[in-house]
This record gives C-alpha cells, structure tokens and sequence, in this order.
C-alpha cells in the first residue's frame, strides 16, 4: 500500500515539474513570433491610418497567436485552421450584417452560432475565427463600412502576415516544427519538381 501511494506521490512531483519547467528557448521564440507577428500589423496600421483607426489590428489575432506561437503542435492553430477559419468567420460575419441590419444582438449571435457550423463543416475550425466574425458585426463603423473587402484586408492580410512570421519564428529551432503535418509543402515540391522535368 505505502509503494503504491510513493509511486502515485512520484509520479505526480514528475508531471508536475515537466508542466512547470521553464523552457527559455521556446518562450524566446514564442516572444519573437507573437511581437513581430502583432508588431508588424500595428505598424502598417500606424503608417497608413492615423492611431484612432485600428482597422488592421482586430482583437481576434491577439488570440490567434496564443495558438500559432504558443501552441504551435496544436490542431487549431495550423495554416487550414488559422487561414480558412478567418476568412470563412470574416465572410459569415459581413454576410450577416448584410442581410439582417439594424440588430446587433441577433446579427452577433446568428454570425458567431454560424461560423462555428461553417468551420465545423470546412474543418477549419479556429477559436478565435469567432471573434472575426462577431467584430464585423460590432466593430466600429469604419470597420462596417468596409463591407466584403473586411475578409481581404485587414482579415486576410492579417492573418498572412502572421502565419508567414510563425513559418519564420516557429522553425528557427531543431525541436521547434511548424506546421505539424508538411505533407502539403511536399505536394507541392513534387508537382514543381514534376513540372520542372516536364518542360526539360
């Protein structure tokens, strides 16, 4: 009896210290992605806008880089997810907001109860893809008057920006490997490579 509490005692000082080691490397790394990732928004926003119109920096890619710099192995945060999730809230969202005017709580929840069922189906499902579509329907009017060109930019180009910062950031190191499945890039290689031989 006394060996099998020690054993459970160990075991959970074990998971205990392995969740709570402090890797200086990966959070360096998760730093670097999320500050340029967010930093590199914000200055074309501070460029081209004056600072009281944050039209290119949306609250949902703050949540976003928690997954895409921070967890960067999990499912929700791969480039499917991140690119396809936004566009297809940002899209559902507009949509909405077009065809029900006027009323904010049903458009807000019609177009976040949508999108959840739109990446549902689409597997594409991405957390914060939630809050792209809620923001067109609640965002400022500058942000409502954009109209469709809202999933483009600043939803898209956004979201470009920071997925092309997590391909940089998120395999500067050996054990850091972004996306989680490359088959896709191998694809790709292969039909250039395939391409390439065909027009020798």
């Amino acid at each position: 009896m006394k060996r099998h509490v020690k054993r459970h005692i160990f075991k959970a000082r074990r998971i205990i210290y392995q969740e709570t080691l402090v890797d200086f490397q990966e959070h360096l790394w998760t730093f670097v992605g999320a500050f340029l990732g967010i930093g590199i928004i914000g200055l074309f926003n501070s460029t081209y806008l004056p600072a009281s119109d944050n039209l290119f920096l949306i609250g949902s890619f703050g949540a976003s880089s928690v997954l895409i710099y921070g967890i960067i192995n999990s499912p929700l945060a791969q480039p499917r997810n991140l690119i396809g999730g936004h566009v297809i809230c940002a899209f559902t969202g507009v949509l909405v907001h077009k065809l029900v005017p006027g009323e904010v709580w049903l458009t807000s929840a019609l177009s976040v109860a949508l999108s959840i069922v739109f990446m549902q189906i689409t597997k594409t499902l991405h957390p914060p893809g939630g809050a792209t579509a809620l923001i067109a329907n609640i965002g400022s009017a500058k942000i409502q008057s954009l109209g469709f060109f809202y999933v483009i930019s600043p939803v898209l180009s956004g979201v470009l920006i920071l997925f092309f910062v997590a391909l940089l950031c998120n395999n500067a190191t050996p054990h850091r490997s972004y996306p989680k499945n490359k088959h896709w890039f191998k694809f790709w290689k292969r039909r250039y490579k395939k391409a390439g031989s065909v027009a020798k």
